[in-house]
């Protein structure tokens, strides 16, 4: 079977050319099916025989908090259609790239420690932008095993100054 990234891309470009000018609000419903379609369950419910393409849409479009434009709806029928639920969220990871390169902007992973209230998430946003050079659109994941500080990642770049890393260069350091 090909590659899901082989077969995500078309879906992508496709529906970036149609959506450009409203790809924020596109990513406020794609966003949602691509987490929807991840589920195994639903992918058991979806590659079932005995269900129909129309019960496996209503299904799918019934979890859109906000409900699906008549693109998302469009672009739901042909994905569903042609048995491609499973590259949905690789879809959803195409398109935001294209996105992101159209605007010169990034996703960044924020790993804390702790939850980080929003004047602080923003002041990290800031300092991050100015660090990697480009507007950041900043996601905050919770991770206690870092003990305190922040691990950032950007693309293929990781800005670490957690404890963990610290503890572990000096640990690194006294073997050496």
């Amino acid at each position: 079977m090909a590659e899901l990234a082989t077969i995500a891309r078309p879906y992508a470009e496709a529906l970036y050319q149609a959506t450009a000018s409203s790809a924020d609000a596109t990513l406020g419903w794609l966003d949602p099916l691509a987490a929807a379609t991840a589920d195994a369950r639903l992918q058991e419910f979806a590659s079932n025989p005995k269900v129909g393409s129309q019960q496996v849409f209503d299904l799918i479009a019934g979890l859109v908090p906000n409900g699906l434009p008549d693109a998302g709806r469009n672009f739901l029928v042909a994905v569903v259609e042609n048995g491609r639920l499973a590259a949905l969220p690789e879809v959803a990871l195409q398109y935001r790239a294209l996105h992101n390169a159209s605007s010169g902007a990034a996703d960044a992973v924020i790993q804390s420690a702790f939850p980080i209230d929003d004047a602080a998430l923003s002041e990290v946003t800031g300092a991050l932008e100015r660090r990697f050079g480009r507007k950041l659109t900043a996601r905050v994941e919770i991770d206690p095993a870092l003990i305190g500080g922040i691990r950032a990642v950007v693309g293929d770049e990781v800005l670490d100054t957690s404890v963990k890393a610290r503890l572990e260069q000096m640990k690194a350091a006294l073997i050496a």
